[in-house]
């Protein structure tokens, strides 16, 4: 059950909302104070934080700043109440650190719309690659299983990127980490609304499509890194796709510019495997992508 901690000094209030939650399903702890706020949000972190603006000791935007100033709460999603509704007071909130606002008094409804709203906003977070903001881990294995329990079957595009390890030991990392902006910024770009980017980690990254448009996406997405890529680049660095580096031996060499590969696993419609038992062939296909030149 999703837990959310309500602090209020008006005893009223407290009862109110934490019936109004409740009932609708979540688990409630209640504060009557600031610091009685704090230490149940240190002891056991909830899945929301709701506060009173004006609660005492401390108040609730003092709250606030201390959970965003800690670095194992600062993901918490917090929503501050306020009986007044001045634009300053808003505006104090979200300097604060604050997710969202409401102005008392309110329409249960209201409340509640808000609070599904933030803990939505809080799971997507939460499996977002924290590099590129597109969806991680978790969100791509729900949305590979939701796509593979459909009837349609569709197309899992497995992208990396080739020769990256000396382009990044050349150029430095604050280009490398540009390098991988931006090939999320070309899988998002190439991307229809109906279609799923994923950022595994590093320089891997997928895209489900459907398969009859899986290769010509593919392609697409290839063609945009690979001019994207030359700019980005420093001017005369480049010379015929290749620079000259210094190899593992300490010897100076001619290494190519990184590149973009992709694979296409194919998932048929009724098909029972998992992303887990494709990672053998996934594996296969990677392996057969970097000796190719295109998409395998």
């Amino acid at each position: 059950m999703i837990e959310i901690l309500f602090a209020d000094d008006d005893a009223g209030m407290r009862e109110m909302v934490g019936d109004v939650l409740t009932t609708a399903g979540f688990a409630v702890r209640l504060a009557s104070n600031g610091t009685q706020a704090l230490r149940e949000i240190r002891e056991a972190p909830p899945a929301l934080i709701i506060l009173d603006y004006r609660m005492g000791d401390p108040d609730g935007l003092a709250v606030c700043r201390r959970i965003k100033a800690d670095g194992r709460l600062e993901h918490l999603p917090v929503l501050i109440l306020t009986a007044e509704n001045a634009l300053e007071n808003r505006l104090d909130g979200f300097d604060a650190g604050a997710d969202d606002y409401l102005a008392k008094p309110f329409d249960s409804r209201e409340l509640l719309g808000r609070v599904r709203a933030l803990l939505r906003l809080s799971e997507q977070a939460l499996h977002r690659n924290p590099t590129t903001g597109l969806p991680g881990g978790e969100a791509i294995s729900k949305q590979f299983e939701r796509r593979r329990a459909s009837d349609r079957g569709f197309s899992a595009c497995y992208f990396d990127l080739d020769h990256f390890k000396p382009f990044s030991d050349h150029f430095g990392f604050a280009l490398a980490d540009r390098t991988i902006l931006l090939t999320g910024e070309c899988l998002s770009t190439a991307a229809r609304a109906e279609e799923f980017v994923g950022h595994v980690g590093g320089d891997d990254f997928v895209l489900f499509c459907d398969s009859e448009v899986a290769v010509e996406r593919c392609e697409e997405v290839r063609t945009h890194f690979d001019r994207a890529i030359r700019e980005l680049v420093p001017e005369g660095m480049l010379k015929d796709g290749v620079y000259e580096g210094i190899s593992r031996e300490g010897e100076p060499r001619e290494f190519p510019i990184t590149r973009l590969s992709a694979a296409i696993l194919r998932v048929p419609p009724g098909s029972h495997a998992t992303l887990q038992a494709l990672g053998e062939t996934l594996a296969r296909a990677k392996r057969e992508a970097k000796s190719a030149v295109g998409v395998v």
